[in-house]
């Protein structure tokens, strides 16, 4: 039986990740920030872990003693609405510490406790929007910490790829697709859900694991979207029209 570590897997998309994982016949870990979150059945939990603490990778890695891991998904972020006219430093510390930061410092504590299985899996679920070349002046600035923090971690994972590829261990990112979650709701992002062709964390995640499971060695270092174009606002504009899915995207 294969084994997974699911990183925020108390609710929406991290929640959906574990329940298709175990209907595929995996055994599952998944962190939480508080024992008190709910999590599917035949999934382990480890808390309390708030993923942008630097002891938090120790803590996991305590947790899981000798167990090896045949696939990480860090899915753990936080999303703060700001502008150019009231920008947060505090917020975008938080966003950059929770989605750019804490990877490093997972991945460090895995690798060197020798808890990644030869070969395994390393995901980090980022987005579209910590690409570079899909921000256009159509689309318009702001949301600098969401954007950028994005960005870092697709840089993050393109240098752990490269420090873990003679362990066979596969780095990729990951935009799991635009989703009908709190976090979504919470910066306003609902009143596009129709438009934007939004989905149910349960289907992105079904999608995400399909193209998990066809991932290959080669592919490590790489950013896809496994839904491809559909839900990317300035896919066709930038890449072109007639797009493949899934889609590799550009940095």
């Amino acid at each position: 039986m294969p084994t997974a570590l699911v990183i925020g897997a108390s609710r929406g998309f991290g929640y959906e990740l574990t329940k298709v994982l175990h209907a595929d016949g995996y055994r599952i870990f998944g962190t939480t920030r508080s024992s008190d979150n709910q999590l599917p059945p035949g999934v382990e939990r480890i808390s309390p872990i708030d993923i942008s603490q630097e002891e938090a990778g120790a803590k996991i890695a305590v947790a899981l003693g000798e167990t090896k891991l045949d696939l990480v998904i860090v899915n753990a972020g936080i999303f703060k609405k700001e502008s150019f006219a009231e920008p947060n430093f505090e917020d975008e510390v938080e966003m950059y510490k929770a989605v750019a930061i804490a990877p490093v410092f997972l991945a460090h504590e895995l690798y060197h406790t020798d808890l990644l299985a030869s070969p395994s899996k390393f995901i980090l679920i980022t987005s579209e929007g910590g690409s570079i070349k899909l921000r256009t002046k159509e689309e318009g600035g702001g949301n600098y910490g969401h954007h950028g923090s994005k960005a870092a971690a697709n840089m993050v994972g393109k240098l752990l790829a490269n420090d873990f590829y003679d362990k066979g261990i596969t780095v990729t990112m990951i935009h799991p697709g635009f989703m009908r979650t709190e976090m979504t709701r919470g910066v306003g992002y609902d009143k596009y859900w129709d438009s934007g062709g939004a989905v149910e964390p349960a289907v992105a995640a079904r999608s995400a694991i399909d193209f998990i499971s066809t991932l290959t060695h080669e592919q490590t270092g790489t950013f896809w979207a496994p839904r491809g174009p559909r839900d990317i606002g300035e896919a066709e504009r930038v890449l072109g029209k007639n797009l493949p899915t899934p889609l590799e995207l550009p940095w």
